[in-house]
C-alpha cells in the first residue's frame, strides 16, 4: 500500500519534505518512524489523515501522515 510522510521542521534534514512510501499491509506509523530513522519519543505531534494520531494507528491504503518534532525558541 502506498502511505505518504509529510516531515516538518528538523525531521526533514536529509529526508525532504514528502515521501511516498510503499508499506506492508497492517503497517503503523512506528513501522514508518522505524523506516525513516525517527524515535518515537522525538515526535511531538503526530497526525493521520489531519486528525490527531497515534503510534500504534494502523495505515490504509492513500493515508497521509504529519510528524512534527517539539518546537523550541525564545
Amino acid at each position: 500500500m502506498t502511505v505518504t510522510a509529510r516531515l516538518f521542521a528538523t525531521f526533514r534534514d536529509g529526508r525532504g519534505k514528502e515521501l511516498v512510501m510503499d508499506l506492508a499491509e497492517g503497517s503503523t506509523v512506528c513501522d514508518v518512524l522505524k523506516l525513516l530513522q525517527i524515535k518515537p519519543q522525538d515526535v511531538a505531534i503526530l497526525l493521520c489523515n489531519g486528525r490527531d494520531g497515534g503510534l500504534q494507528n494502523a495505515l490504509k491504503e492513500g493515508d497521509r501522515i504529519s510528524l512534527f518534532p517539539p518546537v523550541g525558541g525564545g
